[in-house]
């Protein structure tokens, strides 16, 4: 896989039991990139440990004045100099690949998984999680991926280098051998503490992501109440509790830098003046000792990337568990499904509650808890979450759960309480997959939608039609209700065959409330519509309205029989407490008397 091949057509099945396990799978998928690099990396750290064996015989040449072999130790000079370019060249085009389809793969993954979940991501994983594992976290998982090839060519190349030195010069050989294992497992006492350190640091790091998310999500409403400074006031400290984090996580891993750099010193020391008594001696040559020195100093080199594998493992494995937690969460209904890629039609029921929702008409629903309704209205949907033993919806007959997700999606649509617009022009939110029975324009106009158009031709002066007008992020330039009604005419443009819309217009004013029930009628004519709301102007436009109570179905009828026959209805529509029920029941009952009577 190269980087011009990405994205990939299938970034494949992740292993999602823990993070190390991802980490391997990961690995695994991208083995032959590993190859490559461990082979570049050979050739690179081989070429530069070849050095001190070409100069200690060049030095010996000189001494011996052989001009032979002094040329023979020149040409192996410049090949050992044309490794080094060309492995150093490769070996980091070969691990910026590995790192950057890496985190690719996981990004990708992590998206696919946004798709099956919908909503139901942000109501299992806080949004801030989110966001802190497809930025900040795919690098440093990358970053493992990419650093494990490297770490395995320096070792073989240090295994290599004892052995030869052995081989080469055993008196000072068999000292470089058993003092280079010593200096790479120096460090590992220090390594729990700093993994420690490093994942306090990282969990820190995650919650200010998340506290940062939700108060820019929510900075309208924090200064309308008044709150801006206090939420600030608690992200300012949650950074500074990120900052001394990194500043205690740092001093551990300068610790284990010193560490490295010292130990490989003192080695050096030893083997100087160990070689110069030997010298002295006449056991060894100058060439000898030179060579030994030269190949021990050097070694420092590839003995780095064994701290580097530990940073990069630290670092990523709290990064890697909380992509694992992501990608583990399953849809309550196999994304495949059970049954094949058909397009339902007919009624929609809900056998928990006993709702059903006959095909063609407009049937509202009424339920005292917004908390139920929006679960209700995600089942009805086919996303009911997977925690959840309660039977799936079923459409014409057809369980929605056994359904692939792409045909259960076609066949209903679900708009949330609070739907995302994506920044981008008007045009684009509203290129989205349609049956073409239904125009833009249409849509727009029966979501009412006359003054956001107008809004938007004003904010964009550059735009000669409110189609191309931009809209912010999150539609954040936008009144609640402007983004309600574009979500409506995003959500009436796909005119599916079932559309489920939950409270789409509770941050409208009642006139265009009215005129919007108005063009919902009109527009899904012929088509299977769920509105989920309490308010009469809605409820009054439905063919057929049911109360949810407690879980399950309590009263079906039309809004004008419901608000005079139902207390628990009328309660729930028109906010009126218990003591104004009491006083309107004795007031009927005070009628029923009077007719009697007059009777």
């Amino acid at each position: 896989m190269q980087i011009q091949d990405l994205p990939y057509p299938d970034p494949g099945v992740p292993d999602a039991r823990s993070g190390p396990r991802f980490l391997v799978w990961l690995g695994r998928n991208q083995l032959g990139g590993q190859l490559k690099s461990l082979a570049w990396g050979l050739l690179h750290f081989l070429s530069v440990c070849g050095l001190p064996f070409c100069v200690g015989f060049a030095i010996q040449a000189v001494v011996d004045r052989s001009g032979a072999r002094l040329a023979l130790a020149g040409g192996l000079i410049a090949l050992c100099g044309l490794g080094i370019a060309v492995g150093d060249t490769m070996l980091h085009r070969t691990a910026v690949t590995n790192w950057i389809t890496a985190a690719a793969r996981v990004q990708q993954l992590l998206a696919r998984r946004t798709a099956q979940l919908g909503s139901a991501l942000t109501r299992r994983v806080a949004a801030g999680e989110v966001v802190a594992v497809s930025t900040g976290d795919v690098e440093k998982i990358g970053w493992f991926v990419e650093a494990v090839s490297r770490f395995t060519a320096a070792a073989v190349t240090i295994v290599v280098v004892c052995v030869a030195l052995v081989v080469y010069e055993p008196a000072l050989g068999i000292v470089v051998a058993v003092g280079v294992p010593v200096l790479a497992l120096a460090v590992l006492p220090l390594l729990p503490r700093a993994t420690r350190r490093a994942d306090f640091q990282r969990e820190k790091a995650g919650r200010a992501t998340e506290l940062a998310s939700d108060t820019v999500a929510g900075l309208r409403v924090l200064r309308g109440i008044g709150g801006e400074e206090l939420f600030l006031d608690r992200y300012r400290r949650a950074s500074q509790e990120v900052r001394h984090a990194a500043v205690r996580s740092a001093r551990m891993w300068s610790l284990i830098a010193a560490v490295q750099v010292l130990l490989p010193g003192l080695l050096l020391i030893a083997v100087v003046w160990h070689g110069v008594n030997l010298a002295r001696e006449g056991r060894i040559t100058v060439g000898e000792m030179i060579t030994v020195y030269s190949a021990v100093m050097i070694m420092s080199y590839p003995l780095h990337h064994f701290v580097e594998i530990a940073m990069a493992y630290s670092f990523s494995r709290p990064s890697a568990k909380r992509a694992a937690r992501v990608l583990a969460l399953e849809r309550a209904m196999d994304s495949e499904g059970s049954r094949a890629a058909v397009a339902p039609a007919g009624d929609l029921y809900d056998p928990a509650t006993g709702l059903l929702a006959p095909a063609g008409q407009l049937t509202a629903v009424v339920c005292g808890d917004p908390d139920a309704s929006g679960v209700l209205a995600e089942r009805l949907g086919g996303h009911a979450a997977a925690s959840s033993d309660l039977p799936s919806a079923f459409l014409g007959g057809v369980p929605l759960d056994e359904l692939p997700l792409d045909s259960a999606r076609t066949a209903v649509l679900v708009q949330d309480k609070d739907p995302v617009l994506l920044s981008g022009s008007l045009r684009e939110l509203l290129d989205v997959p349609a049956s073409g029975g239904v125009s833009a324009e249409d849509a727009l106009a029966a979501a009412q939608c006359g003054d956001v158009l107008d809004a938007l031709d004003q904010g964009s002066l550059d735009a000669e039609n409110p189609m191309d007008a931009r809209i912010t992020e999150r539609g954040r330039s936008l009144s609640g209700g402007q983004r309600q009604r574009l979500a409506l005419a995003r959500s009436l443009i796909t005119d599916p065959e079932v559309l489920v819309l939950d409270e789409p217009t509770s941050a409208v004013d009642s006139h265009t409330e009215a005129r919007i029930a108005d063009g919902i009628r009109s527009l899904r004519q012929g088509r299977t519509t769920v509105v989920f709301t309490s308010s009469p102007l809605l409820l009054d436009h439905a063919d057929r309205v049911v109360l949810v109570h407690e879980g399950e179905v309590a009263a079906v009828g039309v809004h004008r029989e419901l608000v005079h026959s139902e207390p628990r209805y009328r309660a729930v529509v028109t906010r009126e407490t218990d003591d104004e029920a009491a006083a309107v029941d004795m007031d009927h009952l005070e009628a029923l008397e009077e007719i009697e009577e007059t009777a």
